[in-house]
Protein backbone atom coordinates (compact mmCIF):
# COMPACT_ATOMS: atom_id res chain seq x y z
CA UNK A 1 0.00 0.00 0.00
CA UNK A 2 1.62 3.33 -1.21
CA UNK A 3 2.68 5.76 1.58
CA UNK A 4 -0.31 7.85 0.18
CA UNK A 5 -3.15 5.75 0.64
CA UNK A 6 -1.89 4.95 4.48
CA UNK A 7 -2.35 9.41 5.21
CA UNK A 8 -5.16 9.28 3.37
CA UNK A 9 -6.55 6.53 5.25
CA UNK A 10 -5.39 7.85 8.69
CA UNK A 11 -6.82 11.40 7.63
CA UNK A 12 -10.13 9.60 7.53
CA UNK A 13 -9.75 7.70 10.57
CA UNK A 14 -9.09 10.62 12.46
CA UNK A 15 -11.75 12.48 10.61
CA UNK A 16 -14.74 9.65 11.62
CA UNK A 17 -12.95 9.91 15.53
CA UNK A 18 -13.21 13.91 15.61
CA UNK A 19 -16.67 14.43 16.91
CA UNK A 20 -18.60 13.21 20.13
CA UNK A 21 -19.91 9.81 20.48
CA UNK A 22 -23.79 9.78 20.57
CA UNK A 23 -24.51 6.69 22.33
CA UNK A 24 -25.78 6.31 25.54
CA UNK A 25 -23.30 4.04 26.78
CA UNK A 26 -20.81 6.64 25.95
CA UNK A 27 -22.46 9.35 27.38
CA UNK A 28 -22.75 7.46 30.88
CA UNK A 29 -19.25 7.07 31.40
CA UNK A 30 -18.55 10.48 30.15
CA UNK A 31 -21.13 11.60 33.06
CA UNK A 32 -18.62 9.28 35.79
CA UNK A 33 -15.24 10.76 34.39
CA UNK A 34 -16.49 14.19 34.21
CA UNK A 35 -17.87 13.83 38.18
CA UNK A 36 -14.37 12.87 39.27
CA UNK A 37 -12.04 14.85 36.50
CA UNK A 38 -14.14 17.99 36.82
CA UNK A 39 -16.69 18.22 38.94
CA UNK A 40 -14.55 19.96 41.91
CA UNK A 41 -14.18 22.93 39.52
CA UNK A 42 -16.88 22.81 37.66
CA UNK A 43 -20.18 21.68 39.29
CA UNK A 44 -23.04 20.72 37.75
CA UNK A 45 -21.99 22.68 35.18
CA UNK A 46 -23.06 26.30 36.16
CA UNK A 47 -22.65 26.10 39.92
CA UNK A 48 -18.90 25.89 39.88
CA UNK A 49 -16.32 27.96 40.35
CA UNK A 50 -14.74 27.60 37.40
CA UNK A 51 -16.04 28.35 33.40
CA UNK A 52 -19.72 27.84 32.77
CA UNK A 53 -20.60 24.53 30.74
CA UNK A 54 -24.29 25.02 30.31
CA UNK A 55 -23.84 26.51 27.23
CA UNK A 56 -24.15 25.58 23.52
CA UNK A 57 -21.42 27.51 21.97
CA UNK A 58 -18.38 27.14 24.90
CA UNK A 59 -15.71 30.03 23.66
CA UNK A 60 -12.92 27.98 24.06
CA UNK A 61 -14.54 24.52 22.18
CA UNK A 62 -16.41 25.85 19.34
CA UNK A 63 -15.95 22.65 17.96
CA UNK A 64 -15.66 18.62 18.77
CA UNK A 65 -11.76 18.66 18.10
CA UNK A 66 -11.60 22.16 20.23
CA UNK A 67 -13.24 20.75 23.12
CA UNK A 68 -11.11 17.72 22.89
CA UNK A 69 -7.63 19.61 22.62
CA UNK A 70 -9.06 21.81 25.74
CA UNK A 71 -10.00 18.85 27.90
CA UNK A 72 -6.90 16.81 26.84
CA UNK A 73 -4.19 19.69 26.71
CA UNK A 74 -5.70 22.56 29.10
CA UNK A 75 -5.79 25.96 28.40
CA UNK A 76 -2.47 27.70 29.10
CA UNK A 77 -2.77 31.10 31.06
CA UNK A 78 -6.27 29.51 32.65
CA UNK A 79 -6.53 27.46 35.69
CA UNK A 80 -7.48 24.54 33.26
CA UNK A 81 -5.31 22.31 33.60
CA UNK A 82 -4.64 19.02 31.19
CA UNK A 83 -6.11 15.71 31.67
CA UNK A 84 -4.37 13.23 33.65
CA UNK A 85 -4.99 9.63 33.78
CA UNK A 86 -7.41 9.69 30.93
CA UNK A 87 -7.42 8.03 27.37
CA UNK A 88 -7.97 9.54 24.25
CA UNK A 89 -11.68 7.67 23.93
CA UNK A 90 -12.12 8.70 27.89
CA UNK A 91 -11.64 12.19 26.80
CA UNK A 92 -14.32 11.81 24.04
CA UNK A 93 -16.99 10.29 26.53
CA UNK A 94 -16.18 12.69 28.78
CA UNK A 95 -17.09 15.68 25.90
CA UNK A 96 -19.77 13.81 25.04
CA UNK A 97 -21.17 14.96 28.78
CA UNK A 98 -20.09 18.54 28.70
CA UNK A 99 -21.81 18.68 25.31
CA UNK A 100 -24.68 17.48 27.26
CA UNK A 101 -24.56 20.41 29.43
CA UNK A 102 -24.70 22.66 26.61
CA UNK A 103 -28.53 21.43 25.12
CA UNK A 104 -29.61 21.67 29.10
CA UNK A 105 -31.36 25.60 31.03
CA UNK A 106 -29.05 27.40 32.71
CA UNK A 107 -29.95 27.23 36.32
CA UNK A 108 -32.03 29.47 38.30
CA UNK A 109 -29.66 31.77 40.34
CA UNK A 110 -31.18 34.55 43.45
CA UNK A 111 -31.25 37.93 43.47
CA UNK A 112 -32.93 40.62 41.22
CA UNK A 113 -31.31 40.87 37.96
CA UNK A 114 -33.05 44.70 37.49
CA UNK A 115 -31.47 45.36 40.72
CA UNK A 116 -28.23 44.16 39.55
CA UNK A 117 -28.09 46.29 37.05
CA UNK A 118 -28.33 49.67 38.80
CA UNK A 119 -25.83 48.38 40.53
CA UNK A 120 -23.37 47.34 37.57
CA UNK A 121 -24.12 50.88 36.44
CA UNK A 122 -22.80 52.08 39.46
CA UNK A 123 -20.00 50.02 39.85
CA UNK A 124 -18.73 48.46 37.00
CA UNK A 125 -18.92 50.71 33.99
CA UNK A 126 -16.23 53.08 34.76
CA UNK A 127 -14.06 50.06 33.67
CA UNK A 128 -16.49 47.04 32.26
CA UNK A 129 -18.81 47.45 28.64
CA UNK A 130 -22.18 45.67 28.38
CA UNK A 131 -23.37 45.59 25.08
CA UNK A 132 -20.94 48.43 23.54
CA UNK A 133 -21.72 50.78 26.50
CA UNK A 134 -19.38 51.47 29.51
CA UNK A 135 -15.76 51.27 29.70
CA UNK A 136 -12.16 49.70 28.42
CA UNK A 137 -10.25 49.28 31.27
CA UNK A 138 -11.49 45.34 31.80
CA UNK A 139 -13.28 42.71 30.08
CA UNK A 140 -16.52 42.80 27.81
CA UNK A 141 -19.08 41.27 29.74
CA UNK A 142 -21.45 41.15 27.48
CA UNK A 143 -21.94 37.45 27.20
CA UNK A 144 -19.85 36.63 31.24
CA UNK A 145 -23.13 34.66 31.96
CA UNK A 146 -22.00 32.25 28.90
CA UNK A 147 -18.64 31.75 29.89
CA UNK A 148 -18.73 32.00 33.67
CA UNK A 149 -21.20 30.22 37.13
CA UNK A 150 -22.53 32.36 39.39
CA UNK A 151 -20.08 31.03 41.61
CA UNK A 152 -17.02 31.86 39.89
CA UNK A 153 -18.47 35.58 39.41
CA UNK A 154 -19.58 36.02 43.35
CA UNK A 155 -15.41 34.98 44.10
CA UNK A 156 -14.59 37.41 41.57
CA UNK A 157 -16.05 40.11 42.35
CA UNK A 158 -15.01 39.89 45.83
CA UNK A 159 -11.14 38.77 45.14
CA UNK A 160 -10.55 39.67 42.30
CA UNK A 161 -7.03 37.91 42.29
CA UNK A 162 -8.80 34.89 42.48
CA UNK A 163 -9.03 34.71 39.11
CA UNK A 164 -7.32 36.91 36.64
CA UNK A 165 -8.32 37.22 32.76
CA UNK A 166 -5.10 36.63 30.81
CA UNK A 167 -4.36 40.09 28.65
CA UNK A 168 -5.96 42.61 30.74
CA UNK A 169 -2.76 43.65 32.95
CA UNK A 170 -2.34 47.76 34.08
CA UNK A 171 1.22 48.94 32.54
CA UNK A 172 2.61 52.53 33.77
CA UNK A 173 4.90 53.68 31.63
CA UNK A 174 7.63 56.89 32.84
CA UNK A 175 9.24 58.62 29.04
CA UNK A 176 12.20 59.83 28.50
CA UNK A 177 11.07 63.45 29.12
CA UNK A 178 9.48 62.37 32.30
CA UNK A 179 5.66 62.14 30.86
CA UNK A 180 3.67 58.94 32.13
CA UNK A 181 1.09 56.94 30.37
CA UNK A 182 -1.17 54.40 32.27
CA UNK A 183 -3.66 51.61 30.76
CA UNK A 184 -3.97 48.27 29.96
CA UNK A 185 -1.30 46.19 27.89
CA UNK A 186 -2.68 44.99 24.48
CA UNK A 187 1.10 43.83 23.11
CA UNK A 188 4.11 44.01 24.11
CA UNK A 189 7.59 42.94 21.59
CA UNK A 190 11.37 43.04 21.94
CA UNK A 191 11.18 46.69 20.87
CA UNK A 192 7.97 48.32 22.09
CA UNK A 193 4.56 48.24 24.58
CA UNK A 194 1.28 48.42 23.38
CA UNK A 195 -1.18 50.01 25.76
CA UNK A 196 -5.22 51.08 25.81
CA UNK A 197 -6.10 54.24 27.85
CA UNK A 198 -9.28 54.55 29.50
CA UNK A 199 -10.77 56.82 27.09
CA UNK A 200 -9.85 54.24 24.51
CA UNK A 201 -6.70 56.11 23.12
CA UNK A 202 -4.17 53.36 22.24
CA UNK A 203 -0.37 54.52 22.56
CA UNK A 204 2.23 52.39 20.83
CA UNK A 205 5.89 53.04 22.83
CA UNK A 206 9.42 52.22 21.50
CA UNK A 207 11.06 50.68 24.63
CA UNK A 208 14.11 53.21 24.07
CA UNK A 209 11.63 56.08 24.70
CA UNK A 210 10.67 54.55 28.18
CA UNK A 211 12.44 55.75 31.18
CA UNK A 212 10.35 52.61 33.03
CA UNK A 213 7.75 49.99 32.46
CA UNK A 214 5.69 49.19 35.68
CA UNK A 215 3.50 45.91 34.78
CA UNK A 216 1.23 45.06 37.27
CA UNK A 217 0.65 41.49 38.38
CA UNK A 218 -2.17 41.98 40.30
CA UNK A 219 -5.76 42.62 38.89
CA UNK A 220 -6.37 46.35 38.71
CA UNK A 221 -10.17 45.63 39.96
CA UNK A 222 -10.79 46.44 43.42
CA UNK A 223 -11.89 43.72 45.62
CA UNK A 224 -15.11 44.27 47.51
CA UNK A 225 -15.16 42.02 50.01
CA UNK A 226 -16.72 43.83 53.23
CA UNK A 227 -17.72 46.49 50.51
CA UNK A 228 -20.26 45.48 48.66
CA UNK A 229 -23.79 44.25 50.79
CA UNK A 230 -24.43 40.97 50.44
CA UNK A 231 -28.15 41.72 48.91
CA UNK A 232 -26.92 43.76 46.37
CA UNK A 233 -23.86 41.11 45.65
CA UNK A 234 -26.83 38.53 45.08
CA UNK A 235 -28.54 40.86 42.79
CA UNK A 236 -25.13 42.06 40.57
CA UNK A 237 -24.48 37.92 40.02
CA UNK A 238 -27.77 37.95 39.28
CA UNK A 239 -27.34 39.89 36.45
CA UNK A 240 -23.62 39.08 35.16
CA UNK A 241 -24.93 35.29 35.15
CA UNK A 242 -28.31 36.43 32.40
CA UNK A 243 -25.96 38.47 30.13
CA UNK A 244 -25.44 35.63 27.94
CA UNK A 245 -24.57 37.70 24.36
CA UNK A 246 -27.98 37.22 22.94
CA UNK A 247 -28.11 32.49 23.43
Amino acid sequence: MSRKILIFLSLSLSAAQAQVPKDAASLAAGKKLYEYHCAFCHGQGDDGFAANLVNPHLPHAPTDNSLFNTIKNGIPGTDMAAALGMTDKEIWQAAAFVRSLGRTSPQKVPGDPAKGAAAFQTRCTGCHMVNGSGGRMGPDLSDIGAKRSPANLRTSILDANASIVPGWAMARITLENGSRVAGVKINEDQFSVMIREGNGKIHHIAKTDARQIDVDSKSSMPSYQGVIPDGELTDLVAYLFSLRGGL
